[in-house]
């Protein structure tokens, strides 16, 4: 029931995740929505309250329950918690901290410092998400470069269709928000995405759900590319009946290209 609870989560939270572990093997599913039930929880701290102290306090909460998780310490009494802990090896718990430690830039208002700043926020929050899903499917040490290749591409697709929304919110999420330094950015997500996917043979196909969720990455950096002010107006988008035909890809052929 406390997997079925996550599902629920994801489902409210975060369609395309929830779509993407739908089209995966069922002992699968009950691997990524509880980890995709964290990481929206924690994407959401941020923005629960006005008020950057409770924000900080709603984020410690879930540093606390992946420090316990590695300490090997009983699971608090909690509906993603518990499921989590059934799930999530001790040793890849910092992955999960990773993250949440990562989105306390989420709740002020300053912008990155720099390229490198940014980069290693994209790294920490969809990277350590997609390897530590991949490594509780079983994914060897070696493959996490193509994975997080592919994870960094996925991640700057995300955010970009999330930068009208953090504007809105009164954040700086883009270093160069000019047309030419949109088009600069997904040149650079796409060039690591394409980089992983030649190489995301490496993955062992037990794991490979954990890639499913990048699956519309390709089209939205590609619409970045070429249209960047549809990044402002909130127009990177991908046709339902476009979308269904590339999930089936990696569902049916194991690859997302």
């Amino acid at each position: 029931m406390s997997v079925q609870a996550c599902a629920e989560l994801v489902h409210k939270g975060d369609p395309d995740r929830f779509r993407a572990t739908m089209a995966a093997p069922p002992p699968a599913r009950r691997v990524l929505f509880p980890l995709y039930a964290y990481n929206l929880e924690v994407a959401r701290a941020p923005w629960a309250a006005s008020e950057p102290m409770i924000a900080e306090m709603r984020l410690q909460f879930w540093r606390d329950v992946a420090e316990e998780i590695g300490q090997g310490k009983p699971p608090r009494a909690h509906e993603v918690v518990e499921p989590l802990a059934d799930i999530l090896r001790p040793e890849d718990a910092p992955l999960l901290d990773a993250i949440a430690a990562a989105r306390r830039w989420d709740i002020y208002r300053d912008a990155f410092e720099d390229e490198a700043h940014f980069d290693s926020y994209i790294d920490a929050t969809s990277g350590n998400l997609i390897w530590a899903a991949a490594r509780a499917l079983g994914a060897p040490a070696e493959a996490e470069p193509v994975i997080r290749d592919l994870a960094w591409g996925a991640g700057v697709a995300n955010f970009l269709r999330a930068v009208p929304e953090l504007e809105a919110r009164g954040r700086v999420p883009l270093l160069d928000g000019r047309p030419e330094g949109v088009t600069r950015l997904a040149n650079r997500a796409l060039n690591r995405f394409e980089k992983g996917l030649t190489q995301q043979t490496v993955v062992p196909k037990p794991a490979r759900p954990a890639l499913y969720a990048a699956w519309l990455t390709t089209p939205i950096l590609r619409q970045a590319q070429k249209a960047p002010t549809r990044v402002a107006s909130g127009a990177l988008a991908v046709s339902p009946f476009s979308s269904r035909l590339r999930l089936l890809r990696p569902v049916f052929l194991g690859t997302l290209r």
